[in-house]
């Protein structure tokens, strides 16, 4: 399995050889594609996921720094803290391969904290949009984290 994810067309698909086995609308980085820190862009490359967070976690459950803080997303909630980063349900933590590129130095894809993982369902896909993970759906993170394994080769291109 891989992923395989298209910043022109703000989509992604799951990978089994030639054969795409599951799609999904994802919204990316606001300011677009980049490798810098800091940037809030989404890089490219080729990276793997080096970590699965949040197994088990009831679909909407708020993660800050990658720990589950208790509370799930409501638009109250949201509301109560309009300018919070909503990071949701899953993370798939990934780190890039290619040195120079997305690894080490400043522009490295895991010290950045570039994940994929949910969004509410409020938030509009198809667009780009984060702070320079990609975004997905809560059913689709839950699909696609349970679909994979820690290893998993993403590829992030125009």
């Amino acid at each position: 399995m891989r992923i395989d994810i298209d910043l022109t067309k703000q989509h992604m698909q799951l990978r089994d050889g030639d054969r795409v086995v599951a799609e999904y609308a994802v919204s990316t980085g606001g300011n677009g594609i980049g490798e810098i820190n800091g940037s809030g862009c989404t890089p490219r490359g080729r990276h793997i996921v080096r970590a699965k967070i949040g197994a088990g976690a009831p679909a909407g459950s708020v993660m800050v720094r990658r720990r589950p803080t208790g509370e799930i997303w409501t638009p109250e909630l949201h509301t109560k803290f309009p300018k919070r980063d909503w990071i949701l349900t899953r993370i798939l933590w990934l780190s890039g391969t290619e040195l120079g590129r997305n690894r080490l130095g400043c522009v490295d894809t895991f010290r950045r904290y570039i994940y994929l993982h949910g969004t509410p369902d409020s938030t509009r896909l198809g667009a780009p949009g984060s702070k320079g993970c990609v975004r997905m759906r809560n059913a689709d993170i839950i699909e696609l984290f349970d679909r994979i394994p820690v290893g998993t080769e993403v590829d992030i291109h125009e």
